[in-house]
């Protein structure tokens, strides 16, 4: 097999997404929980099972491009591209081309997620537009008409949050983060369950309603990232969900640079 496939990987805090491509294709994709304490023999040992699941060979591999937040796993995300992949990674950070201009005090100090993610928002629904990425933070990113990256919020995010809760009530306990029957719960568990959905939704909701009041001609508020449909179902103001938003931003990015 020619070494035609490109493959894309978003590590976050908590899970990585492993894009395939093929030109412009998506061959595959993968999500694995991030563990910043496995080594690259591990991660390899993943890979090549979930791979060989869908029968693609790794060593078909000519491009490896990554975005990471994790900065303890750089140099074993380099060597794992190096041994399973056979070729050395391009990652997401000052110096490569991105085609977005970054209108931040210290653009370095940018999470390449939330860049990866401007850019295709940017590509895929025009600008003004804001991303809301609920991972292990929930980010708020603003593109504006002239389609620079101009910065946007952080906040804990809804996993976070509700283990804080949790950790610190003594008496209270962990329960699944969903959407509720009913908003008073008749029970602690209901009860908390609907605090945390509603809750969150609030917070989200109330940092948009303040955002589109600011920039009113945004043409789209689109959410990715793990919980974007629970949340995004009870949203009022996020109008698009794409759960692939991360591996666009970064086929693109590795169009422009290769």
């Amino acid at each position: 097999m020619s070494a035609d496939l490109h493959v894309l990987l978003d590590i976050g805090n908590t899970n990585a997404v492993v894009g395939v491509y093929r030109g412009r294709e998506l061959v595959a994709h993968f999500r694995l929980s991030t563990n910043a304490d496995r080594t690259a023999d591990e991660y390899r040992a993943i890979l090549m099972s979930l791979f060989a699941g869908r029968d693609i060979d790794p060593t078909a591999t000519s491009r490896v491009v990554i975005s990471s937040v994790v900065p303890p796993l750089q140099l074993t995300l380099e060597r794992l591209a190096r041994e399973l992949f056979g070729c050395a990674p391009l990652f997401v950070e000052p110096g490569i081309e991105t085609g977005i201009p970054l209108r931040y005090a210290n653009p370095a100090e940018i999470g390449a997620d939330r860049i990866v993610n401007a850019v295709a928002a940017r590509a895929l629904y025009g600008s003004p537009v804001v991303v809301v990425d609920f991972g292990t933070a929930t980010t708020f990113d603003v593109i504006n008409r002239e389609g620079e990256y101009v910065g946007g919020l952080i906040a804990p995010g809804i996993g976070i949050a509700s283990e804080a809760l949790f950790a610190r009530a003594s008496r209270l306990y962990r329960v699944d983060i969903r959407k509720p029957d009913e908003l008073v719960g008749r029970t602690t568990a209901e009860a908390m369950q609907s605090g945390i959905y509603h809750g969150y939704i609030g917070l989200v909701d109330g940092i948009l309603h303040q955002l589109l009041e600011e920039i009113p001609d945004v043409r789209t508020v689109v959410a990715t990232g793990g919980l974007a449909e629970l949340i995004s179902a009870g949203s009022r103001h996020i109008s698009e969900v794409n759960p692939l938003l991360t591996l666009e931003g970064l086929r693109r990015i590795d169009e422009l640079n290769e």
